[in-house]
């Protein structure tokens, strides 16, 4: 599986996230997926939109200059309108940035949301004796973020702080900065937790290993 970050860099983010636990007594978990979801609706949307607009010039140019019908005169524009159509489709297989053009902001935050609560679930990231843990997700394809924090943390990792946190790690994962973006966010989520409540064990329950997943 390929890495998405340098062994350097998880060194350097190991050590953020215990000094980060030591402060908070919170259980911070950092991941990162390539994409929440395969979209297999997007190819087929560029080659929706490629054939659309190959058969409006197509029949502009007909309105222009009209031709003689013959069966070369109606094969030339089905071979144009259907290969317009599959290079569009290439092209977002091959180009991410191309790809995005096709994916709606609700659609890439509801795949991302999902992904994150199942990886919560089945790393079993509930399982901190004061419900302490805390997801970090970042989800490449899409340039989303998604934090979850567990029920301890609630009241400290409200909706308002979270939207704070997450339009500071954009700005850095804008620019496919993913480390600076995951030391922002843990920057971020200390100062939003602070002070801890002194109730919470000291014990480093879950492990600081940085999930990286493949996705759909």
């Amino acid at each position: 599986m390929k890495l998405f970050l340098s062994e350097s860099e998880k060194s350097i983010l190991d050590k953020h996230i215990a000094e980060a636990e030591k402060v908070t007594k919170a259980q911070i978990v950092l991941a990162t997926v390539k994409r929440s979801d395969n979209y297999a609706e997007i190819p087929w949307l560029a080659f929706a939109l490629g054939a659309s607009l190959t058969g409006l010039m197509v029949f502009l140019s007909s309105v222009i200059s009209p031709v003689w019908i013959s069966s070369l005169a109606i094969l030339i524009p089905v071979v144009a309108i259907l290969g317009t159509g599959s290079l569009f489709a290439l092209l977002t297989i091959m180009s991410e940035k191309f790809a995005r053009l096709f994916l709606s902001g609700s659609r890439a935050e509801t795949e991302v949301r999902q992904f994150g609560k199942s990886l919560f679930l089945n790393r079993e990231l509930f399982s901190t004796s004061s419900r302490t843990g805390v997801l970090l997700l970042i989800s490449q394809f899409e340039r989303q973020v998604f934090i979850l924090p567990d029920t301890g943390l609630t009241d400290r990792l409200n909706p308002e702080k979270l939207t704070f946190i997450i339009s500071e790690m954009i700005k850095p994962l804008a620019k496919r900065k993913l480390c600076m973006a995951m030391e922002t966010g843990l920057e971020r989520i200390v100062e939003a937790i602070l002070p801890p409540d002194y109730d919470w064990p000291e014990k480093n329950e879950l492990s600081n290993e940085i999930i990286e997943e493949e996705g759909e």
